[in-house]
């Protein structure tokens, strides 16, 4: 279906403003020297500014532009690399850090936009790793029966699907992945920044830096500071030497990977995210709109400089795109570069001291990102952090079989959580979606089992404590209803209304 108004344009930047910021002009010194206005600079600087640190952010075009302006905007801790793979090359405790990882990446998310009341397009939606449309049905199903295994047994909230949404081969469904509008989203973190005393310098590259004193210096003025964050998406030399700066570069591919834009009716293509097992895969995601839904889909990658007619690769995504929904209208295409390493695990940390950096995050730019800004601002604040030596570039605690990851992480804040974000130890307790409540069946109890909009799980006794009928879950009132003499609970158990005069009691 030819659009002759096609715009060659990312979605997000087109849709958008963003604020300005000025130039640097003068001299100026901070405790850290943020490079780079993207998922990773901007993240780090919100965390760290809410932290009480100084921090200048230089960017040396406009915030949010480059490459996350050129984003797909997946939420998911779904790797490029399988999960099987993982477990083979790492080991299953690595293999399961890795996920963590993103998911903990996707609640930190979730945590600023309610924290920040950010109106940025955010929600929970499932995920699909789907067997291509043409892909050897019988073949892939093992892989995808194997990654299914793993994730259940490492607590994972997923489903095998023998036909998934949309695509109708089989696959793997992982609940609550997430999407985002990312300018939306980063244009807020921007400004908190500044309102938090940071502040941002556009059109100013950091072109210089010193190690004695740690400077960093722009449009010809400079910046002292204790730390420096390497933010760009292909990570500076700064204060490495030029020769470790060349190995790192020897560990890194560029690849392009191509993205359309298309107007569909509304509902009929669900609010999810797909990827297939293709080499290279496919990928797509929704941005719902009032009147109609947007479907953002992209693939045909190779690496960079390596194709010439890159046109065709448009033309082929369109292909494809009209043979699953014929309707769709092409309104936006454009291309973005993702970074892939050796293992599949990106690289964050320190290559010099006091200097941070992350790099590699393949297809999970959002996700890695986020992740990355979290590492590096527990680094700044001499934190533990529990995934510092799984992305290390040099892996050494891994390769040494050095690094217990569980053991040595439990005091760590996700793990106090991870059952809002993982589940909890029952399969039935794990298929219940955010917002809703179900009666299970609990070491011999029955139980009334609640997730809240955050993932957060609360359990209550399913027995009214009026004359002991077992509860029912009101979908519409999303209430604990008895259907004996009709007394009413909330979500938490608390009483709404009688005859019951007592909450519900804790679960055993």
């Amino acid at each position: 279906m030819a659009n002759d108004d096609v715009r060659p344009s990312a979605l997000w930047l087109s849709a958008t403003t963003a604020p300005r910021y000025p130039k640097l002009d003068a001299d100026a010194e901070t405790d850290v020297v943020i490079v780079g206005g993207g998922i990773t600079g901007l993240t780090a600087g919100y965390l760290l500014a809410k932290a009480g640190t100084r921090v200048i952010v230089l960017e040396r075009d406009r915030c949010v532009y480059a490459d996350t302006g050129h984003t797909s905007a997946h939420l998911t801790m779904v790797t490029d690399a399988r999960l099987s793979e993982l477990t083979d090359a790492f080991g299953r405790d690595h293999a399961q850090a890795v996920w963590d990882a993103g998911l903990a990446a996707i609640g930190q998310i979730a945590e600023i936009v309610r924290e920040e009341q950010i109106d940025a397009d955010f929600a929970w939606v499932d995920g699909y790793l789907h067997v291509p449309i043409d892909g050897d049905v019988e073949r892939e199903r093992e892989a995808i029966e194997r990654d299914a295994t793993l994730a259940l047994d490492f607590g994972f909230d997923v489903d095998l699907v023998e036909a998934v949404p949309l695509m109708g081969t089989p696959g793997l469904r992982v609940i609550d992945q997430a999407r985002i509008h990312p300018r939306k989203y980063l244009t807020h973190l921007a400004r908190a920044i500044t309102s938090m005393g940071g502040a941002i310098h556009e059109t100013s590259s950091a072109d210089e830096f010193e190690s004695q004193p740690l400077s960093v210096k722009a449009n010809g003025h400079t910046i002292r500071c204790t730390d420096v964050v390497l933010a760009t998406h292909n990570p500076l030399v700064g204060l490495t030497s030029t020769a470790d700066a060349a190995l790192l570069q020897t560990k890194l591919a560029l690849y392009t990977s191509y993205v359309l834009a298309a107007d569909v009716p509304k509902g009929v293509v669900d609010d999810a995210l797909w990827w297939d097992t293709a080499d290279p895969y496919r990928y797509w995601r929704v941005e719902p709109h009032a009147d109609r839904d947007v479907v953002i889909v992209g693939g045909e990658d190779h690496k960079t400089g390596q194709v010439t007619d890159t046109r065709e690769c448009h033309a082929r995504l369109e292909q494809w795109l009209h043979r699953v929904v014929p309707k769709a209208r092409v309104t936006h295409r454009w291309s973005g570069q993702v970074i892939e390493t050796p293992d599949g695990l990106p690289y964050i940390g320190s290559n010099a001291e006091h200097q941070y950096f992350g790099t590699g995050y393949s297809g999970n730019g959002l996700t890695f990102g986020t992740l990355a800004a979290m590492m590096i601002a527990d680094a700044i604040a001499g934190r533990k952090n529990p995934w510092s030596d799984l992305f290390h570039p040099s892996r050494k605690a891994i390769r040494h079989g050095l690094w217990e990851y569980v053991k040595e992480n439990v005091d760590y804040p996700y793990y106090m959580l991870r059952d809002r974000f993982a589940g909890a130890d029952s399969r039935p307790l794990r298929s219940i979606r955010r917002g809703e409540g179900r009666v299970i069946e609990r070491g011999g109890e029955k139980v009334a089992a609640y997730r809240d909009g955050s993932g957060a799980v609360t359990l209550r006794s399913a027995v009214c404590t009026h004359m002991g009928c077992i509860v029912g879950w009101n979908t519409s009132e999303r209430t604990w209803d008895c259907p004996c003499h009709g007394s009413r609970f909330k979500p938490t158990g608390d009483v709404l209304s009688g005859p019951a005069e007592s909450p519900l009691g804790e679960a055993k």
